[in-house]
């Protein structure tokens, strides 16, 4: 269970004061995917870095009894001048996991070949993509965020290989998932949600959600 309980949240932009939640209460179960619609500049990352412990609320709490993971494509825990292969064994011993089964499941999805031993600074965006991914996938969480869809890298081999994983964890697992667009949430969730002006409002089927968003759109 993912729950949060009356969080605000806000941002002062220098001219006037952004409210991302304001006193916001809701519970994602188990086994019930959430896809929230919100329009683009209204918070949606804020609120994924909020449910992954990456940002605090302002006020409230955010409780968690099961694993959620870091948000899909967050490269925040990647240290650019540590290699691949230390980058997989520092998440691994971060998350109690065995050191040499990560590193050998990221390398061999992420093809990298050299490149696995070298400064994760020396990478293009789609090989740091790959391996961010990588990571997402050596570790089970129970929930996993996802900001706006799927990253996109170019390496069809890859996005084959990460694509049949994905699909596979994502039956077993709870997706939280933040678009613009209803589209993206119609793979993962049948609840969602519509944040506006601070506030989220939640419905049982996207349908409702995607009404509500259509008409103030």
């Amino acid at each position: 269970m993912l729950e949060f309980d009356n969080v605000s949240k806000s941002f002062w932009t220098g001219k006037r004061r952004k409210v991302i939640l304001d006193q916001a209460s809701f519970r994602v179960e188990l086994g019930n995917s959430l896809g929230i619609l919100a329009p683009n500049g209204t918070g949606k990352t804020t609120i994924i870095n909020m449910m992954a412990g990456l940002e605090k609320p302002d006020e409230g709490e955010i409780r968690k009894t099961c694993r959620v993971s870091f948000p899909l494509g967050f490269m925040g825990g990647v240290v650019s001048k540590h290699s691949g292969r230390e980058n997989s064994r520092f998440i691994a011993r971060l998350y109690g996991l065995d050191p040499d089964y990560v590193e050998a499941f990221c390398r061999w999805l992420c093809g990298l070949e050299e490149y696995f031993d070298m400064p994760v600074g020396t990478y293009s965006q789609g090989m740091r993509a790959r391996l961010t991914f990588a990571l997402l996938l050596a570790l089970e969480f129970d929930i996993y965020l996802i900001d706006e869809g799927m990253p996109s890298t170019t390496d069809v081999e890859f996005n084959r290989k990460a694509g049949s994983i994905l699909r596979d964890r994502l039956k077993e697992a709870t997706v939280i998932v933040v678009s613009h667009q209803a589209k993206t949430l119609e793979k993962f969730c049948r609840t969602a949600a519509v944040l506006r002006d601070g506030q989220l409002y939640m419905f049982d089927t996207l349908e409702e959600a995607k009404r509500m968003y259509d008409y103030h759109s």
